[in-house]
């Protein structure tokens, strides 16, 4: 079976059979845009107007989460392309200098993802700021893009899974004729990420009690869904030929380990909420604050009548009756 049908017809039996043809891209003037990189764009833009919003929530400042931007980018394109390249030499092998055709495709979510951790730790340590704090923020971006960016492998009528007759199944109809009626993976985990960042939105505006839990939370439900879905794919990578696939094997292990850590600090460590960075910063704040407020000059003059003056010369004449 084809890994990508670019010019096929695509209709939704669950949706009385409505069909749609859309183009993967678009013309503005003498430019050929893809939708595909539209649609990453927006998803990155969202992504990063939601985090800059909540920072002050984790610790952080906007100005923190437009300043990695700069260093994360790079690091997860180059590591998105590494992923790729890594697991699937053989397409590169005969033309090594293809591999810096990125435009072409072949970018790995999961080396999205490291690089984007690998530039936090780097932006962390230099700012001295908590890691972990700063990963339950990025965390929510990572589930804004990767809900919108597997509508991009729609436009390209990729990233879909295995045939089947179920009722939800997607059915792509080629130029041809050839008919493919499919798994729309691309549906199934834009619509698990949806519900997991609705999830954790709401969950961390009022349980979260230590620095890294929503992260962990994140890894877990990524890592449960994707370990599901990824099999059901017909182009995933696969370690050289054992017919392991690599994303579902690195998505069971970061369930596992994450679920086994949540479970640790809930039942075991039982952390204090007010170690978190957050609250370490406030706290610190206040202690800044306090003395400074105590000494300002602008507070309204008590006046002559005051208790502080009256106390003062009762205190006056008080002493000479005690003389």
């Amino acid at each position: 079976m084809p890994q990508s049908l670019p010019d096929a017809s695509i209709s939704f039996p669950m949706l009385g059979g409505l069909t749609i043809n859309p183009s993967p891209y678009f013309r503005l003037g003498p430019l050929t845009i893809h939708w595909y990189g539209v649609i990453i764009a927006t998803g990155f833009l969202l992504a990063v107007l939601y985090c800059s919003r909540r920072a002050p929530e984790f610790g952080m400042t906007a100005d923190n989460v437009f300043d990695v931007i700069l260093l994360g980018v790079p690091l997860a394109i180059v590591c998105a392309r590494v992923y790729y390249v890594a697991f699937s030499w053989s397409e590169y092998a005969s033309d090594p200098i293809s591999v810096l055709y990125i435009w072409r495709g072949g970018l790995g979510m999961y080396g999205v993802i490291f690089g984007a951790v690998l530039a936090t730790v780097i932006f962390c340590r230099w700012k001295k700021l908590s890691l972990l704090a700063f990963l339950d923020m990025v965390c929510f971006g990572f589930l804004i893009g990767q809900t919108l960016g597997r509508w991009g492998n729609f436009m390209n009528r990729e990233a879909f899974g295995r045939t089947t007759d179920i009722f939800c199944r997607m059915v792509l109809t080629t130029p041809s004729g050839t008919v493919w009626s499919v798994h729309p993976t691309f549906l199934y985990e834009s619509v698990w990420n949806l519900i997991g960042f609705t999830l954790m939105h709401f969950y961390s505006k009022k349980h979260r009690t230590y620095d890294g839990q929503m992260f962990l939370i994140y890894l877990s439900w990524y890592g449960f869904g994707r370990m599901l879905i990824e099999g059901l794919r017909t182009d995933s990578l696969m370690i050289g030929s054992t017919g392991i696939r690599v994303s579902q094997l690195v998505s069971a292990v970061l369930f596992v380990a994450s679920a086994a850590i949540l479970l640790y600090n809930k039942y075991k460590r039982r952390p204090d909420p007010a170690e978190m960075f957050v609250n370490r910063r406030k706290a610190a704040q206040a202690v800044i604050e306090g003395p400074a407020d105590a000494l300002r000059d602008d507070s309204p003059d008590p006046g002559p009548d005051s208790g502080a003056d009256a106390h003062r010369d009762d205190g006056a004449d008080g002493g000479g009756e005690h003389d």
